[in-house]
């Protein structure tokens, strides 16, 4: 194929960020001069609904300008939850590991319906969810409550629930993070994890999600950055880059012939090893269809020139990129259509009544009061809140929404409590002053946000247990907290940090709201 053809088919199967809540000079290079067909949002692009709403209408227009035969797929990662991207003007609905604790798969479908509609108002048609990923390692530090448990079935069906759910309100899902990132104890973010199961185990737990949804109709696969030696024996290579796992296992043992695209080649885990531009070679000789480089402009070209040399020398076969655009224009011919591109406002539905009672009635059902004495319901008495400024925990979560709230839910509902904020970690001399401070009090209530053995928060617990004044935990991320903390009255779970969630849980621990949820995952004695 002549030069001019192949950069465009090329083009087709990139998919890249930029920052700015407009679309920048960058961005509209790759679109009108590289033909660019894929676009990744980040919380450095998302304004107000009417500002998304017009970034990804110029996006699209820019695209229809440059002589695109197809829309653009413009995704985001709104997993809910702690990982998500949009913000004000749009509903905060519960993520994964919340509504694994309902116990009901429905919420997973209509959270996934009424998450869909927002996204697709906003001129999204993709999204970067659910995770199918079996979260069976308490110690996983990017997983965690981005999975609906630890159970291989329960993910299963929470997973493909949400994922029709999303396809009913017309939005592309994706399943992630193929074979599964649920039993690592690295991020890839910053390393290369290593997941040693055989492939009999692998098909039991960690595979099972992926071909229950696969049957069901899935539409993109990711793959992960994990190295999978049962599958994989050259040492070191991950998923992404694995032909063995990508058309071996996914294609042609599980019969995928939808999408499959990367996760972030500028990740550590390939951008340290292999590199981003070769990787993005080596993962459509493996069988991706999509390469993802969200950041950095020169690696986005860079990466485009690899692959079209790649080609142009024989490496990469012709065919493979003719597949690849196959697929990828299945895909867009299903979800994607000009007549889409052009509406101007924001309906009403985009952070409306409706979605904000569904998430009220879920994050009810799915805050889960794990220990439980007669210190509940606080009434009546001298209320001290305490908890550590909130660092963002994981490399994908948003630091714009890192906020910590607990102490103005709580001060909502009780005016006279008062709200101490340490500094994080909490030093020796704060949690001496905190304790003395607490004597004074009738219950403590102490936000903790993932707990390691013997750090600063366990510090804080047994400080206080050790002067006897009563103490309620409210985990507001990882359930797993409670195994490193000291003997305490009430322990109440929330999964996630956003304000609805800290709210349900202090109407729930001042008696003014029932919930239901149930741990989906098991607790470390």
């Amino acid at each position: 194929m002549d030069i001019t053809n192949l950069r465009k088919k090329i083009g087709q199967l990139m998919v890249v960020g930029f920052k700015g809540i407009t679309a920048s000079d960058d961005i509209k290079e790759l679109i009108r001069e590289h033909h660019v067909g894929g676009i990744i949002l980040f919380g450095r692009n998302i304004g107000t609904p009417q500002e998304i709403l017009s970034l990804t209408q110029e996006l699209q227009q820019v695209a229809k300008d440059a002589g695109h035969e197809h829309p653009l797929l413009i995704c985001i990662d709104q997993e809910n939850g702690v990982v998500r991207r949009l913000g004000e003007g749009t509903t905060i609905f519960p993520g994964a590991m919340l509504l694994g604790a309902t116990g009901e798969p429905e919420n997973a479908y209509q959270v996934g319906v009424a998450t869909g509609k927002e996204l697709k108002a906003l001129g999204i048609n993709w999204n970067l969810a659910p995770v199918m990923d079996v979260n069976n390692n308490p110690e996983n530090p990017v997983i965690g409550v981005r999975s609906f448990g630890e159970a291989a079935d329960k993910v299963s069906e929470f997973g493909r629930m949400a994922m029709k759910g999303m396809q009913e309100a017309g939005v592309i899902t994706t399943l992630k993070h193929f074979p599964g990132h649920g039993d690592t104890n690295v991020d890839s973010h910053l390393d290369l994890p290593v997941i040693s199961h055989n492939i009999e185990r692998l098909e039991q737990i960690e595979l099972k999600p992926f071909i229950d949804s696969i049957k069901a109709g899935a539409d993109t696969i990711m793959s992960a950055h994990v190295y999978f030696p049962a599958i994989e024996d050259t040492p070191g290579v991950p998923a992404t880059l694995s032909r063995k796992v990508i058309t071996g296992l996914l294609r042609e043992k599980l019969g995928f012939d939808g999408v499959v695209t990367t996760d972030c080649m500028e990740m550590n885990a390939i951008a340290n090893t292999i590199g981003t531009a070769k990787g993005g070679v080596e993962a459509i000789k493996a069988g991706v269809d999509l390469i993802m480089v969200s950041h950095l402009h020169h690696l986005q070209k860079e990466t485009i020139d690899a692959i079209v040399a790649a080609v142009q020398s024989g490496e990469v076969d012709d065919a493979q990129i003719e597949a690849a655009v196959t697929r990828v224009t299945r895909l867009k011919e299903k979800y994607c259509s000009w007549d889409e591109v052009g509406s101007s406002q924001v309906p009403s539905i985009v952070g409306g009544k409706e979605h904000q009672q569904l998430a009220h009635d879920i994050y009810r059902q799915g805050i889960t009061i794990v220990k439980y004495n007669e210190i509940l319901p606080l009434k009546d008495k001298r209320v001290l809140v305490i908890y550590s400024e909130n660092k963002y925990t994981m490399q994908v979560e948003d630091k714009r929404y890192s906020s910590m709230y607990l102490g103005e839910a709580i001060k909502e509902i009780d005016e006279t409590a008062e709200v101490v904020e340490l500094s994080n970690p909490a030093t020796g001399e704060e949690i001496q002053e905190v304790a003395a401070k607490a004597q004074h009090y009738d219950a403590v209530i102490v936000g903790t946000l993932t707990v390691q053995k013997g750090d600063a928060q366990t510090k804080l617990v047994e400080e206080l247990a050790n002067i006897g004044v009563p103490v309620v935990v409210v985990a507001t991320r990882s359930p797993y907290d409670l195994a490193f903390l000291p003997e305490v009255q009430a322990y109440i779970c929330t999964y996630e940090f956003p304000y609805p969630a800290l709210k349900m849980a202090a109407k729930a621990i001042y008696g003014l709201e029932k919930v239901t949820g149930k741990l989906p995952v098991t607790i470390p004695k």
